[in-house]
C-alpha cells in the first residue's frame, strides 16, 4: 500500500517558523495569576492585593531588574463574543524581587483601590548598573585594581544623566548624576569611589533612569475589581408571595416588607427573590409540580410572562413597580440589598412569544418548543434560542431588561441555569452591564459540570453556586473546599455556599434533624466568605416530597405558603450568632486563607481561617454526625508541645485552656454541633 507523505509546508507550524531577530535577552514566563494565557480576567475586590509571580531569567550571569506594572483600564464596549480590549501602558509600577537565589522566580504585589477594569504586566531587563556594581564590589573586596571599572561606571551614570535630561522634571536629577559620574573618575582614593558606587542614593537615582531600551515586556493581563459584596456576604432567599397572613392568596410587596426586619435581625446582607414577574396561565403547574393546576394555584414564578407583561413587569398579586420600589427602600433602610432572579425563559403567554416568535425554537409543525430534560417536560416554559437568526436583537432585548432593573436600583442578580445559554452571550452581557454600572454583581446558579461552572466564572460571573450541598463527609468537604480556595480556581471563581435551595433538600437534612441543620449552617458560614440559606432552613424544615427526592413537600415553587416563624425547634439564635461573628471577624470574609487540620475522628472536621494581614485566627471544629455523640482530638499545627493557650468559643463565649498541638473536643448533638474558636494567644507553660 502506498503511503501518503505530507509536504513540508503542510507540516510547518507557527512554532517552527523562523523568528524575527531581536536584542532582548530576558525571558518572562509562567506568569501567575494568569487565566488561560491571559484570555480571561482574574478577580479581586477593592483593597485586596494582587500578588504576581513569574519566572524571569536571561542568558549569562548579569543582574536583572523587573517591574510589575499595573493600572486602571478603560475598555470600549466589546463586540458580541469579544473580550474587552486593553491598553498597553499601565499607569503605575512597583519593583519585583527574586523569591530566592537560584530559583529565577520573582514576585511583586499591588493593591486595587477602585471598582472596574484594571491590567497588569511585567517588564524586565538586564541592569547594566547593578551588574557593574556587583562586579566592582567583588573585585574591590579581592584587592584588585578597579580603576577601569570605576571609569566604566562613570560612563554608565553619564548615560543615565542624559536620559534624565530628556525628562523635564528630571533635570535636577541629571545634574546630580553628572556630579556622581565625575566623582567616580576623579583622583580621589579608590576606596571612597567604591563607597560612592555602593551608596543607596546613587542606586535609587539609577533605578529611576535605568536603561530599558532592550527590556522584555509581557502581555497585559486583565483584572476585574468588584465591590466587597462580591467577595463576602450572607444571602437569604424567600418567596415574597408567601410573606402574608393568608395562604390562599399572594402576599403583596407591602406585606412582604413585614418580614424584612426579621431577616435583618438574623444578620443577613442580601435578600434574594425568585422571579417577581407575571406568571403564565398556559400549562401552569399545580401543587407539588402536578401537570395540571387547580383553582387558585399560582404556578411557578419561573414561567415568566402573561397578559400582564413580561420581564419588566411585576406579578399583579405582588403589586406594582412602585410597590417593588417601596420594598427595596425598606430593605435598604435595614442594611439589606435586594438580589433579583434573571431567568431568560418565557411562559407560552409571554408577550414576546407573539411579538418575536423568531427568538424561540420551533418544531417541524411550526409550534414553539417547550423546555424538556427527557423524560421531564416543562410545558409551562419555552426557552430562547440564543443562536437564532435574530440573536443580536434578542441579546439587546435581554440587556435592556437587565438595565431596566439596574436603573431601578437592583445591583445583584442571581442568574437561573446560565449553563443552558450561550457562553458568549454571558461574556458580552456582563461586560456591557459593567461598562454601564461596574457595581452590578452576577451570581451563577451553575449546577453543572465542573469545567462548565468554571468557564462561566471566567466569562464574568462574580459568584457561583457549587456542589457544597452534596459534599457531606469529611474527605468530600476538605477536598472540594481546598480545590475552590486554591489556584487556579480561587483567582476567578468565588463560591456561594447555599446550604439549601427551593430545589435541593439534601438527604442529610431530611434525616439528620436539628443537629444536621446546625452542622450545615456552621460549615457553610465559616467555610465560605459568601453563603446562603433558603427560608425554612432556620425552622429546620425537612419534609421531602418523596423518600428519594430532594424536592420539598408542598414546595413554594408551586403554591402559597404561610410560615409559622415562631414554631419551636428552629435555629434562629444560632443563625443570628453566626452572622454576627462573620461581620465582626474579617477572617471569615475571605476564602484564600482556609486551611484544614487533622483530627483523629472521621466524623469531626477542623479548619482555620485568618484575616489577610495574618490577624484574628479562627478555628472551626464541626461534628458531621447529627445522630451520635462524637469526641476526639484536633491538631493546631505550630504550637510547641509544652505551650498552653486559651481558645474562646465565639458561639457562647466559653473559654477553654488548651495545651500543645493536639486537644480534646466532645460534641453531643443535643447540646452543640461545633465550635468557632478564637485563638487568643499562646503562652509558655508556667507563665
Amino acid at each position: 500500500m502506498r503511503q501518503s507523505v505530507a509536504s513540508p509546508s503542510a507540516l510547518r507550524s507557527p512554532q517552527s517558523a523562523i523568528p524575527e531577530p531581536h536584542s532582548r535577552r530576558v525571558v518572562i514566563e509562567d506568569i501567575r495569576p494568569e487565566i488561560d494565557g491571559g484570555r480571561f480576567a482574574i478577580k479581586r475586590t477593592v483593597g485586596e492585593p494582587v500578588v504576581v509571580r513569574a519566572n524571569i531569567f536571561a542568558d549569562g550571569h548579569d543582574v536583572l531588574s523587573a517591574m510589575l506594572q499595573f493600572g486602571p483600564s478603560r475598555p470600549a464596549f466589546p463586540a458580541a463574543s469579544a473580550s474587552p480590549a486593553l491598553p498597553t501602558s499601565p499607569a503605575h509600577e512597583t519593583p519585583m524581587t527574586l523569591v530566592a537565589d537560584g530559583t529565577d522566580e520573582w514576585m511583586g504585589r499591588f493593591d486595587v483601590s477602585e471598582i472596574g477594569w484594571h491590567e497588569y504586566a511585567i517588564v524586565a531587563w538586564v541592569d547594566r548598573f547593578l551588574t557593574w556594581r556587583r562586579g566592582l564590589a567583588a573585585k574591590a573586596a579581592a584587592g584588585q585594581d578597579v580603576a577601569l571599572e570605576l571609569l566604566e561606571g562613570s560612563l554608565i551614570v553619564r548615560e543615565a544623566a542624559a536620559r534624565a535630561e530628556q525628562v523635564g522634571e528630571g533635570r535636577p536629577d541629571a545634574r546630580r548624576l553628572l556630579e556622581w559620574a565625575d566623582a567616580l573618575c576623579e583622583s580621589t582614593p579608590p576606596a571612597a569611589r567604591v563607597a560612592l558606587a555602593e551608596s543607596a542614593d546613587l542606586a535609587a537615582a539609577m533605578s529611576v533612569y535605568t536603561d530599558r531600551s532592550t527590556a522584555t515586556r509581557s502581555a497585559a493581563h486583565a483584572l476585574w475589581v468588584d465591590r466587597d459584596r462580591a467577595r463576602a456576604g450572607a444571602w437569604y432567599e424567600f418567596f415574597p408571595r408567601s410573606a402574608g397572613p393568608d395562604s390562599s392568596r399572594s402576599a403583596t410587596f407591602r406585606e412582604a416588607c413585614g418580614l424584612l426586619p426579621r431577616i435583618a435581625d438574623l444578620g443577613f446582607d442580601v435578600v434574594y427573590l425568585p422571579p417577581i414577574h407575571p406568571i403564565g396561565v398556559t400549562s401552569r403547574k399545580g401543587r407539588n409540580n402536578m401537570p395540571v393546576a387547580g383553582p387558585g394555584d399560582p404556578g411557578s414564578p419561573w414561567a415568566i410572562g402573561s397578559a400582564a407583561g413580561g420581564h419588566t413587569a411585576v406579578e399583579p398579586g405582588l403589586g406594582t413597580l412602585d410597590d417593588f420600589d417601596a420594598f427595596q427602600r425598606a430593605a435598604a433602610r435595614l442594611g439589606l440589598e435586594i438580589a433579583l432572579d434573571l431567568a431568560w425563559q418565557c411562559s407560552p403567554d409571554h408577550p414576546w412569544v407573539i411579538e418575536h416568535p423568531e427568538w424561540f425554537r420551533h418544531r417541524p409543525d411550526g409550534t414553539i418548543k417547550y423546555a424538556e430534560n427527557p423524560p421531564k417536560k416543562y410545558q409551562d416554559i419555552v426557552p430562547f434560542d440564543f443562536a437564532c437568526d435574530e440573536w443580536r436583537a434578542l441579546w439587546d432585548a435581554l440587556l435592556e431588561v437587565t438595565m431596566f432593573w439596574v436603573r431601578r436600583g437592583v445591583k445583584i442578580f442571581r442568574v437561573d441555569n446560565p449553563h443552558t445559554k450561550t457562553f458568549g452571550f454571558w461574556e458580552w452581557l456582563i461586560a456591557r452591564v459593567h461598562a454601564l454600572d461596574p457595581e452590578v454583581i452576577f451570581l451563577a446558579e451553575a449546577f453543572t459540570r465542573p469545567k462548565v461552572m468554571a468557564y462561566l466564572a471566567k466569562a464574568g460571573f462574580a459568584q457561583s453556586y457549587t456542589y457544597f450541598t452534596w459534599r457531606n463527609t469529611k474527605r468530600e468537604i476538605a477536598d472540594y473546599l481546598t480545590e475552590l480556595t486554591r489556584a487556579p480556581l480561587c483567582e476567578f471563581l468565588r463560591p456561594n455556599l447555599f446550604a439549601n435551595t427551593p430545589d435541593i433538600l439534601h438527604a442529610y437534612l431530611q434525616r439528620g434533624g436539628r443537629p444536621a441543620f446546625q452542622a450545615r449552617l456552621l460549615l457553610a458560614a465559616t467555610l465560605g466568605a459568601t453563603y446562603g440559606i433558603y427560608s425554612g432552613f432556620e425552622l429546620c424544615e425537612a419534609r421531602a416530597l418523596a423518600p428519594d427526592s430532594e424536592e420539598y413537600a408542598d414546595s413554594e415553587k408551586y403554591e402559597y405558603r404561610r410560615w409559622d416563624w415562631d414554631r419551636p425547634g428552629g435555629i434562629d439564635e444560632l443563625v443570628s450568632r453566626v452572622n454576627a461573628i462573620r461581620r465582626r471577624h474579617r477572617a471569615l470574609q475571605f476564602n484564600h486563607t482556609l486551611r484544614f487540620h487533622e483530627t483523629d475522628n472521621e466524623e469531626i472536621i477542623a479548619y482555620s481561617k485568618t484575616a489577610p494581614d495574618g490577624s484574628g485566627r479562627l478555628l472551626a471544629v464541626v461534628n458531621l454526625d447529627p445522630h451520635h455523640m462524637q469526641h476526639g482530638h484536633v491538631q493546631v499545627p505550630g504550637v510547641p508541645a509544652d505551650a498552653t493557650f486559651a481558645v474562646r468559643d465565639l458561639l457562647d463565649d466559653t473559654v477553654y485552656e488548651w495545651r500543645g498541638e493536639w486537644n480534646y473536643v466532645r460534641f453531643d448533638p443535643e447540646i452543640r454541633q461545633g465550635h468557632v474558636l478564637l485563638l487568643e494567644g499562646l503562652r509558655a507553660e508556667g507563665e
